[in-house]
């Protein structure tokens, strides 16, 4: 392990344990073909994983303090490109002209840019997959069903456009420094072929404002996007649900049908 402060305000937990680290590359499924994009660098330890089985890697780092130690691991990889910039506020366009082709994103991201990360790189045409870890809990979020108290809004955002995979659990202890939680490594893989809402912007704002206060029905919160009742009303009755079905009880494909039938 080399020498290096770790800093709370950039959410550094680096994995140092082989065994992981070959896992995470294992269970990406990338192979000597595969771009990949990787956010976050760190100690480079999964960056250099990453180069020893992949085409080619691009990876993101917002420390400069790592600029050294990290400049050596591009040196000794003809594959890496080392890109000192912050991931969450790059524009995408511009990440994505170190890409010709398709690529997959894999990284052990700071828990604190997880959900936005994620959101911002599903908006992409060129992201084939997203293996990713992330808390345990919001974890069970995103791969939450229906009618269960996890089911919400990144739940039908995720699995709108792709297909999510738990891969493994992952202790909190195999981190350096420790986080106060443990974590899930799961993989989101895109999939065009999954039904979409004839207007997607009126879709999104739908699921959202349809889970603005649980304890509401569909109904009553769908008043936020002044929607008469009566019209949600038979909207519902078209899909076979009552006046007091609440957000968590419909499927994506309920919310689809929903939005197209609204909209």
């Amino acid at each position: 392990m080399f020498n290096f402060k770790f800093k709370k305000e950039f959410g550094q937990n680096f994995i140092f344990d082989e065994n992981l680290l070959n896992s995470i590359v294992l269970d990406s499924g990338i192979n000597k073909k595969t771009d990949v994009l990787e956010i976050g660098a760190g100690a480079g330890t999964l960056t250099k994983k990453l180069c020893q089985n992949a085409n080619m890697v691009v990876s993101y780092e917002i420390d400069k303090t790592l600029k050294e130690h990290l400049t050596d691991l591009e040196n000794n990889n003809k594959n890496l490109k080392i890109v000192f910039a912050d991931a969450l506020k790059e524009p995408i366009q511009k990440i994505e002209l170190n890409f010709p082709n398709n690529y997959v994103l894999v990284a052990n991201l700071p828990y604190y840019i997880t959900s936005p990360i994620i959101f911002k790189f599903l908006q992409s045409d060129k992201v084939e997959s997203i293996t990713v870890m992330v808390q345990k809990e919001v974890a069970l979020r995103y791969l939450a069903k229906p009618k269960s108290k996890d089911y919400g809004i990144p739940t039908v955002m995720i699995n709108y456009s792709a297909d999510i995979k738990f891969l493994r659990n992952v202790n909190r202890k195999i981190f350096v420094p420790s986080p106060n939680v443990d974590s899930s490594l799961i993989k989101i893989t895109k999939n065009f072929n999954k039904p979409k809402a004839k207007n997607e912007i009126f879709f999104f704002n739908l699921v959202k404002k349809s889970f603005a206060n649980r304890r509401k029905t569909l109904v009553n919160n769908l008043q936020l996007l002044n929607i008469p009742k009566n019209k949600t009303l038979k909207a519902l009755s078209v899909l076979g649900k009552n006046e007091n079905v609440r957000a968590e009880e419909l499927s994506i494909t309920d919310f689809i049908q929903l939005s197209d039938i609204l909209c």
